[in-house]
């Protein structure tokens, strides 16, 4: 696992050397990233992160709310595809919302 670890670290080391943002905005978009992968631990520490590098409880609240819909809005859209694709392949009509 070694390997691999120090794999990693070395990535982050390089993608913090050519950050382009500023360290609120990188931590919100970490934030946002780490919701979206459901990841407990990572939203934990983009949090913690967020805050540390100036973010206020107001962004946070809205990258919260922005990625919640977003991912909302992929599902739905994810959701009609596949249904009206599985309509249509089975030979029948869309009969509304989902086909």
């Amino acid at each position: 696992m070694a390997p691999f670890t120090s794999a990693l670290e070395n990535l982050d080391q390089a993608l913090n050397a050519a950050r382009t943002v500023d360290a609120k905005t990188d931590e919100l978009i970490r934030f946002a990233l780490s919701i979206k992968a459901r990841s407990e631990p990572c939203v934990r520490k983009h949090f913690v992160g967020a805050k540390a590098a100036g973010a206020t409880e107001a962004e946070i609240g809205y990258v919260f709310a922005l990625t919640m819909r977003e991912a909302a809005g992929a599902d739905d859209c994810w959701t009609h595809g596949i249904i009206s694709s599985l309509v249509a392949e089975a030979g029948e009509e869309p009969s509304g919302c989902c086909g």
